[in-house]
């Protein structure tokens, strides 16, 4: 008999705790949506107590979401159960998640708590919490180095005080399949209650291993998996969604479990994801990795020409790589780019697919044939608008081996123009000089990487900016054929998001 396992999905907790990540409201509600559209049962929101902004997050999230149970952290005081109720209270469905630390360096070092502290507290929490929502889920916060007694003594308290679900988290990511899987069982054998519960497992990566340990998990009978788009989160990241989707789909023979994910929309959900977050997804990453579906070999294309199945378990189309031969040019029509769209996965307003096909044509004046991944390009950048407070109306650049590169630039703010001049340290650190003096702020670049999204003298190339400016920190991101366009761009958009 197939059994389900629930996703849930912390891309906008964990995963936004990726060194470097900062998405604002809109940014997380459009990745909300689509992880609803591939499938996901639970979508952890966010922290509503870490911060103002992603309390209005979470909130703008239950107030859309309609078939996902949306989530949001906790820690066990009511303080934050309270604010995470306040978030979620607009969700159709809605669960708090509460977590304690279990294991005994954590109780010693970090809580100061005994045994006794953090089990009175749990229930404690857990019992309020189930006050304000019918599902609750509690986190054993490095469950994989508790002390099997205390772990399966917690696990029975809170299912007693109404935990629907119980998450037994490798925090660290210091656990083995083996060990792991034996401890899920443990857990289904020595938790008397258990059977009035679900079994999460949340599985850090720090030994490369989230994966693994997951699936091990799921055959001795966790039923829910936390997990992340690219397996973004703190440190080494958590259980990437689409390995372990992908894992259950193609051994079936292995596993008898199903999800309701998706998979045909996995690799556009990672794209949004990556181009929100500014994290690359590696060539060589499994799944949605450029390079998941290439052969270099010539024993391998021969292989693959002959019969894809001597070197491919899964087809790319089956996780949303498009095989579309179709070119696109400047003579291709609303119509081609609109059904291209569909292909790739857009379902887009009719508004912001004639948004989109502007920005093609413009593309198509100064390239020959667009790819799919210019379109892709293109498209993320208008998914989430931004008001232009600041716009480019022009800008000249000189530069060269034996002289100091100038710049000037022409913004409008608040109808006003500016027109400012600078040198600097090659095109771009000129452009954005003249730019900081247009503006009269001075915000510190925190980082700028540029790359090709395809290839060719006339590719596409995305450049990412950070900006910090004194607390917030924002990502912007330029796109062009010119890359010293592309620069100026990502920095305005970037101006514009901390505006």
């Amino acid at each position: 008999m197939t059994k389900k396992i629930y996703i849930f999905d912390t891309t906008l907790r964990d995963g936004e705790q990726t060194p470097g990540v900062s998405l604002n409201p809109q940014e997380k509600l459009e990745i909300a949506k689509q992880l609803e559209s591939l499938g996901v049962d639970v979508i952890e929101a966010g922290f509503p107590r870490a911060s103002n902004g992603d309390f209005e997050a979470v909130k703008l999230i239950s107030q859309n979401i309609k078939k996902s149970v949306v989530t949001a952290l906790a820690r066990c005081n009511k303080g934050d159960i309270d604010r995470a109720y306040e978030a979620i209270k607009y969700a159709p469905k809605k669960r708090i998640h509460v977590f304690l630390a279990t294991s005994d360096i954590h109780m010693k070092y970090k809580l100061n708590m005994t045994e006794d502290q953090v089990l009175e507290k749990a229930t404690n929490m857990v019992t309020y919490a189930k006050t304000l929502v019918e599902d609750v889920e509690f986190s054993a916060e490095d469950g994989s180095r508790t002390r099997k007694e205390f772990l399966y003594k917690i696990l029975e308290s809170v299912i007693d005080a109404g935990a629907k679900v119980v998450n037994i988290p490798d925090t660290v990511g210091y656990s083995i399949p083996a060990e792991y899987g034996e401890l899920i069982k443990g857990v289904k054998e020595n938790v008397k209650n258990i059977d009035k519960a679900i079994i999460s497992i949340h599985c850090h990566n720090d030994l490369g291993l989230a994966v693994a340990n997951s699936l091990a998990a799921i055959e001795n009978g966790a039923e829910q998996v936390e997990c992340a788009i690219n397996g973004l989160g703190e440190r080494a990241g958590n259980a990437s969604l689409e390995e372990v989707a992908m894992a259950l789909k193609t051994r079936k023979d292995c596993y008898s479990n199903e999800t309701n994910i998706c998979s045909e929309k996995i690799y556009r959900v990672s794209k949004l994801v990556s181009h929100f977050t500014g994290i690359t997804v590696q060539p060589n990453k499994a799944i949605v990795g450029a390079n998941a579906f290439s052969h270099e070999s010539g024993i391998h294309q021969d292989g693959v020409l002959k019969n894809r199945e001597t070197y491919e378990i899964m087809t790319a189309e089956s996780v949303g790589f498009s095989t579309n031969n179709m070119v696109l040019g400047k003579h291709s029509g609303s119509h081609a780019f609109e059904d291209r769209l569909i292909t790739l996965g857009y379902n887009l307003e009719k508004e912001r697919v004639m948004e989109a096909f502007k920005k093609f044509k413009d593309l198509a004046d100064r390239k020959k044939e667009i790819s799919d991944r210019d379109i892709e390009a293109l498209v993320n950048q208008g998914v989430v608008p931004i008001e232009d407070v600041y716009k480019l109306i022009n800008f000249n650049v000189t530069t060269g081996n034996n002289i100091e590169s100038t710049a000037t630039v022409k913004i409008e703010y608040n109808k006003v123009e500016k027109i400012e001049a600078a040198c600097g340290d090659g095109p771009v650190n000129a452009l954005y000089n003249a730019l900081e003096r247009a503006i009269d702020i001075k915000p510190e670049l925190k980082d700028y990487s540029i790359k090709a999204i395809t290839s060719g003298t006339d590719a596409l190339g995305e450049v990412s900016v950070k900006l910090t400016l004194k607390d917030k920190t924002v990502l912007g991101i330029g796109v062009s054929t010119d890359v010293i366009e592309a620069s100026l761009l990502a920095y305005m958009n970037a101006l514009n998001k901390l505006n």
